[in-house]
């Protein structure tokens, strides 16, 4: 059972606020991906990405978080350093659980909507997956953004094939839903680093490959 201990909250209160300050627009749902891999020599690796939906009578395609920077005209070096201080808080939010001696997790997906914030967390082995990151990242968008198979790629439909009909080792083990009570919340459009700290040694998903990892973000200790 989950202990949520005070650190604990306030890790998820920052993570809360990072994600807010991060979307530069009016919007319903926010969903997010993280994982952190502990290798050899206490080296760790890991990636992080998250998507949201506009806010709109009619529900709106999901916005990738790699893509505000170019939708919204924001300085995308800048904006990656937000990227990396919310991968940075999430890392420390797992640090907690360890000082906490509670079971520490693989990867978790965060889900806010309807003024709910929802962690769900996986200890799946990541470095045995049966999946990729990328493949990772097809049946999670397929998990929780409801894209369907039939708006998927020929690659993208062999792997959500291959995972339906196999292990199921993306379900979740252990979930923690809150109310959201924070208010006041500056977005990008107060747009702002002065005084975020900045991490260094992020490896970056090489342009080669792009367009296949769907611009997540790979991160290395």
């Amino acid at each position: 059972m989950l202990k949520n201990t005070k650190n604990i909250r306030k890790r998820y209160e920052e993570i809360q606020r990072k994600i807010f300050y991060m979307i530069p627009e009016k919007w319903d749902e926010v969903y997010l991906y993280a994982s952190i891999v502990e290798r050899l020599g206490a080296l760790q690796t890991g990636e992080l990405f998250f998507y949201y939906i506009p806010k709109g009578l009619i529900k709106r395609k999901p916005i990738n978080v790699y893509e505000i920077p170019g939708k919204f005209n924001i300085d995308e070096e800048e904006y990656m350093k937000l990227v990396e201080i919310l991968y940075k808080n999430i890392k420390a939010l797992r640090e907690e659980f360890k000082k906490s001696n509670q079971r520490v997790w693989s990867n978790l997906t965060i889900i806010i909507r309807k003024s709910k914030f929802r962690v769900e967390y996986n200890y799946d082995n990541l470095q045995n997956s049966l999946y990729n990151n990328y493949e990772r990242h097809v049946i999670w968008r397929y998990k929780y953004l409801n894209q369907g198979i039939e708006y998927c790629n020929k690659e993208e439909r062999n792997i959500l094939q291959r995972y339906l009909n196999g292990t199921k080792q993306l379900s979740s083990d252990e979930a923690y839903e809150e109310g959201i009570y924070i208010k006041d919340i500056k977005n990008i459009v107060d747009y702002e680093t002065a005084g975020y700290e900045s991490i260094q040694n992020v490896e970056y998903v090489s342009s080669k490959n792009e367009q296949k990892a769907r611009n997540q973000i790979l991160y290395k200790k």
